[in-house]
């Protein structure tokens, strides 16, 4: 058995992997209180979701769901899941009110172009703080860049980090405040920072397969980094591109002028270009996205559609 096999056993931890469309689902069995999911994945997937769920408890209760943070990847399942199990479901703090409200600007679905069905949030979790997560008391920890409510948990004794989009195998994920002209990189860097000082022995990610090479993973993250903050538009031109190969993951195929509507209407686009290609036409612009992901073979356009080609 591998050192991740024996480590998710001992833990009571099972990770439903995903894919790219919907975050890793971390299942924490507990003992009377019931399990516990860490993140809930895309709406699109909810009843995929609640199945996978249902057959890894074999009759045991969900108790709660918990998110890293509130982008549509990551609770887009909540709903779902309160309906099928009546859970509760706990929120970072930050965002407790825009939920509270159903604010989709502040929670970035507009933003995104993505939808997320509304649920109710009960509990919420600040950081530094410590949450019981099955059998386990973890630590919950402030893990700002991606997100800037993110939260990442750890486990001391199991040395178990989940780090959700604030750490990857390879890199982490897009730092959605540098679109809005916030500056972020140095809270990635920080979070880096906070992760290497930690005795972690595997690493549960937002996206990918767990993994036990933290230091290779950090130094990979920061080579990323580095590369972002010496060329800023590089990392606004790989967000807009993340966010068409995540709409069409989603609707898989799409007639050319319904795609168009839909990125036209997406305000990060706009805020991409107005920041960083002002001087470029708008749909010269946004076509040169759309034919760069085609030469690349992220995506296809056939017939007047444009769809997901895997790459």
């Amino acid at each position: 058995m591998s050192d991740v096999h024996q480590t998710l056993d001992r833990a009571g931890i099972t990770v439903f992997e995903r894919g790219w469309l919907s975050s890793n689902n971390v299942l924490i069995r507990g003992d009377r209180d019931g399990a516990v999911l860490v993140d809930s994945g895309y709406w699109t997937h909810g009843a995929q979701t609640v199945e996978l769920v249902r057959h890894a408890l074999q009759g045991q209760p969900l108790a709660r769901v918990v998110n890293t943070h509130l982008h549509s990847d990551h609770c887009g399942g909540n709903a779902a899941l309160q309906a099928a199990f009546r859970c509760v479901v706990d929120v970072p703090v930050g965002l407790a009110e825009a939920v509270d409200a159903w604010d989709e600007e502040r929670l970035t679905y507009a933003a995104t172009g993505q939808h997320c069905p509304r649920f109710v949030r009960d509990e919420v979790i600040d950081s530094p703080s410590t949450v019981t997560l099955g059998r386990w008391a973890w630590q919950a920890l402030a893990a700002p860049g991606h997100d800037p409510t993110s939260l990442a948990f750890y486990q001391p004794d199991l040395q178990v980090l989940i780090s959700a989009d604030a750490l990857w195998e390879n890199g982490f994920g897009v730092v959605f405040p540098e679109l809005e002209g916030e500056a972020a990189f140095d809270e990635v860097a920080a979070t880096l920072d906070a992760f290497e000082a930690l005795d972690v022995r595997m690493v549960i990610p937002g996206h990918g397969p767990p993994f036990t090479d933290m230091p290779g993973a950090i130094a990979r993250a920061r080579s990323r980094l580095e590369s972002f903050v010496s060329d800023p538009p590089r990392h606004a031109m790989h967000a807009a591109k993340v966010l068409v190969k995540f709409h069409l993951l989603e609707v898989k195929c799409e007639y050319l002028d319904g795609f168009w509507r839909w990125l036209d209407g997406t305000r990060y686009f706009e805020a991409v270009h107005s920041r960083h290609f002002p001087d470029v036409p708008w749909r010269d612009w946004s076509r040169e996205i759309v034919s760069e992901m085609n030469r690349r073979g992220s995506l296809q356009i056939l017939d007047g559609r444009i769809m997901d080609s895997g790459g």
